[in-house]
């Protein structure tokens, strides 16, 4: 008598499809730990290995049967084709997200512990991908700051004077100041802001020679507690905190402290990033957007064609910015792009009305 096989045939397909799913993941995070070294690749391979195990659970339910197996869904090939080409943070953000989307929750046929892996595979990924956003987050604030800026101000600025009936040649040139006293602008105002955030934040980091008189503080009394009380200790930590750092110093008679002996909390270099870099962002950024609108003019457009053209643009650029917004904070590329897209022109469009209004009153 021939064996049944286990399920159904639309059981058997979509645990098939979960199958090839399982195994182009697994080749993501092997593509990515290709890339990297130390504890980084460690982790990916880590997590290869589970995706591998939930194939194992496929393909026992398959009877370990594969063939007719499908191609893996459109999202985990491009993550794939990513993963092979670049190897970068949009990757990681980009399987963040596909994590979350896990079906195991719900499908009877996948185990609890393999829902639960799910959902903590996604966040072993967002923490991989936080290590690239903090190493972003400074000049990419500053380009993304910077390129919408120029998209958006400098489109309001050619829309509102072409629609007064100006001739081509002064929208042009407005637009072109526009975008030299933007981008001007907006590299010093970069500069001066992340210059004075540091400022701000190495102001108030511990003094480095106050460790040398931790070795002379009465081990009872232990004024170092006030100074982890004051940075944000409860009381009874900073208790705890301060007679243990006291109590190595005066085991090890040591002339000086520990070097986290006053620290509680501290900035991340990263983050911030540096005042030269964000001014150098924003103003290159902040250029490159603020041309977008003036190319129809550039290139001899006049009128309405040259408002539409350039409103199409901008409005493309917006979008692009929006979906890579999106995709690095692992969100929706798609809500992030439109809710971009809906600010921008709606700013424009404004600008658009007025000019039109004084245009009207100055005929």
């Amino acid at each position: 008598m021939t064996e049944q096989p286990n399920g159904s045939a639309s059981d058997r397909a979509r645990w098939r499809r979960y199958l090839a799913d399982e195994r182009a993941e697994a080749a993501v995070y092997r593509e990515l730990a290709a890339r990297r070294d130390g504890e980084e690749r460690e982790i990916l391979l880590a997590l290869a290995a589970a995706e591998g195990r939930h194939e194992a659970h496929w393909l026992a339910l398959l009877d370990g049967d594969d063939a007719g197996t499908p191609r893996a869904d459109i999202r985990t090939r491009m993550l794939t084709a990513l993963a092979r080409r670049f190897g970068s943070i949009f990757v990681l953000a980009l399987a963040q997200r596909a994590e979350a989307r896990s079906p195991y929750a719900t499908d009877p046929d996948a185990t609890a512990a393999m829902a639960a892996d799910e959902r903590i595979h996604g966040e072993v990924v967002r923490g991989l991908a936080s290590r690239g956003r903090r190493r972003l987050a400074g000049s990419f604030r500053a380009a993304v700051f910077g390129a919408n800026d120029g998209l958006v101000s400098n489109l309001a600025l050619v829309l509102g004077i072409g629609a007064t009936g100006v001739p081509a040649a002064v929208v042009l040139f407005t637009g072109i100041a526009g975008l030299l006293a933007g981008a001007l602008s907006m590299g010093a105002g970069e500069y001066v802001s992340v210059r004075s955030q540091r400022e701000l934040l190495e102001a108030s980091a511990p003094d480095p020679t106050a460790r040398e008189a931790l070795p002379d503080l009465d081990i009872d009394a232990n004024e170092l507690a006030l100074v982890y009380r004051a940075r944000g200790m409860e009381e009874q930590a900073a208790i705890e905190h301060a007679a243990l750092v006291v109590a190595r110093v005066h085991a090890a008679e040591q002339s000086a402290a520990p070097t986290d002996s006053l620290t509680v909390v501290h900035h991340d270099d990263e983050a911030i990033g540096t005042g030269l870099s964000a001014a150098v962002s924003s103003f290159l950024f902040f250029a490159s957007g603020a041309l977008i609108p003036v190319l129809p003019y550039l290139f001899g457009l006049t009128g309405v064609a040259a408002i539409v053209t350039a409103t199409v643009l901008v409005g493309i650029a917006l979008l692009a910015t929006g979906a890579t917004v999106g995709l690095l904070s692992g969100a929706s590329p798609l809500k992030r792009a439109l809710r971009q897209l809906a600010i921008g022109l709606g700013a424009a469009a404004v600008t658009y009305l007025l000019g039109l209004a004084f245009g009207t009153t100055i005929a």
